[in-house]
């Protein structure tokens, strides 16, 4: 694990190294937060909790440079806890194991964590600096962005003193990324009546896995399987031609991550078991050349196992899986004035049921307000055509690119002083917090950067050796030519 010390820029892979010893799934931060005061304590600079539990460091300019802007460089110190189907890993107690494959940093069968741990890393590495030239420097680690942004939500106002602000969550070095799409949390519930499972009745509990899974905003344009619509197309036909029942489903675990893997237990007639083994076995194959070009690991499989006491009601298990079977997944539309680049989706992330409920949870995005709207009220009128209630939380606006962004020239004009060409400068379909803090502090001047990561959200999460170097180069320019006030 510790290889990835040796790496260059030796500070970001130290304290990334560092970082992935500290347990920080979303949702259970009090570790890493106290690992971050720790470290600001060891190396000399001002940090606090704020009140949304974001972590803020702050370090004074070097001599010669107080004149120069407050650069605020951002990264969320949470990440996806995503793990294989065979791995024991704890992500509550358990440390990241990493390898190096190829020129690229992964996780052994778990996320790795660079998303965005590498962008806290880099902050780390700014305030831990002795030899670098810069202004004023801010660093806001923000808490929960994974789950619902809630630390960027929360953030107060008058809190940051930054008049630029770099996020360093983008996912592909040599690209700037100027603007981001906006999403809403759909959450849909409903009960179900139970009803007793026959004497003469078999359990089979049906899995899918092995799916690549991956970002929903970033990878959504890839046609990757969900593995909730591929379950549900495996349930629809067990219960037409096999005369089986739904006892129960877990599928997906992250709103914001391509689910991978689907389980569910059905009952049927023992007399119908074969035909079922035979049907999920069709299936498979059916799967596998269905998305040849785009999966390569396909599993679909079952087992028997323990008869439930207690299954969901024929007439329930209908409306269930039409609003499941009819909820949009996927690409809706590519913005229309740039057609390479997703303008609205949204994700079929988790659904659960059991003991008598219901909850599906799905994470729509758009760049467009008036389209996540639609986007919302789409998926809302599957689910209440089948009763279903529906909830809408942590909705937030779109990044509108600012193509007179001062730091955004900067940036430019440094990159290709010191590479030899241009950068790449784009709108993305991910959603980052920019836009959050830009709610609250309008006047910032704000782009977004980072070294190459691919398939964050899922166990082939990996980063580019290559691309880290350069990244922080260019990231110690920007601080050392920091904008006049």
């Amino acid at each position: 694990m510790s290889e990835i010390k040796n790496l260059n820029p030796e500070s970001i892979w130290r304290n990334f190294h560092n970082l992935t010893q500290v347990p920080r799934p979303s949702g259970h931060l009090e570790p890493v937060k106290t690992f971050l005061l720790n470290f600001a304590k060891e190396v000399g600079v001002e940090a606090f909790v704020d009140k949304a539990n974001n972590i803020v460091m702050r370090k004074p300019a070097t001599p010669g440079m107080e004149s120069r802007k407050t650069i605020t460089l951002q990264a969320h110190m949470d990440m996806v806890p995503q793990k294989g189907p065979n791995s024991e890993h704890n992500f509550e107690t358990d440390p990241i194991q990493t390898w190096i494959d190829e020129g690229w940093v992964k996780a052994k069968d778990t996320t790795l964590g660079a998303d965005n741990g590498l962008g806290v890393a880099a902050i780390m590495a700014v305030m831990e600096a002795k030899d670098l030239k810069h202004g004023p420097v801010e660093g806001l680690i923000t808490a929960d962005e994974e789950t619902g942004m809630f630390g960027a939500n929360d953030l107060p106002e008058g809190e940051l003193q930054g008049d630029i602000l770099l996020n360093l969550d983008s996912e592909t070095w040599g690209t700037f990324v100027v603007g981001s799409a906006g999403g809403v949390d759909i959450t849909a519930t409903r009960s179900y009546k139970e009803k007793d499972v026959k004497d003469d009745y078999e359990a089979l509990q049906v899995t899918i896995k092995g799916l690549k899974g991956g970002h929903s905003g970033l990878e959504i344009h890839e046609g990757r399987a969900n593995a909730n619509k591929l379950m549900a197309r495996v349930v629809l036909k067990l219960t037409k031609e096999c005369d089986a029942e739904l006892a129960s489903w877990h599928g997906g675990n992250m709103r914001n991550a391509i689910p991978y893997k689907a389980e569910t237990v059905v009952v049927l007639p023992k007399k119908e078991v074969k035909a079922a083994e035979n049907l999920i076995a069709e299936m498979k194959d059916m799967f596998e050349n269905e998305y040849r070009f785009v999966e390569n690991g396909v599993e679909l499989f079952c087992e028997k196992v323990e008869t439930p006491k207690k299954r969901v009601s024929k007439s329930d298990r209908k409306e269930i899986l039409r609003a499941i079977y009819g909820c949009h997944n996927g690409v809706l539309r590519m913005i229309p004035a740039i057609p390479t680049v997703v303008e609205t989706s949204s994700n079929l992330a988790i659904v659960d049921i059991e003991n008598g409920e219901v909850a599906v949870k799905i994470l729509a995005r758009s760049s467009s307000e008036t389209m996540k709207e639609y986007i919302g009220q789409t998926l809302k009128s599957v689910f209440k055509l089948s009763d279903f209630k529906v909830k809408f939380s942590g909705s937030y606006q779109g990044w509108d690119p600012n193509t007179d962004s001062e730091v955004l020239q900067l940036v430019k004009e440094l990159y290709a002083q010191t590479f030899g060409h241009d950068p790449i400068v784009k709108v993305d379909h991910a959603g980052l917090e920019c836009s959050i803090i830009l709610s609250k502090y309008p006047d910032m001047d704000v782009m977004s950067m980072g070294p190459t990561i691919r398939s964050p959200h899922s166990t082939s999460e990996r980063c580019e050796i290559a691309t880290v170097e350069p990244f922080w180069t260019l990231l110690k320019k920007v601080l050392e030519e920091a904008p006049e006030k």
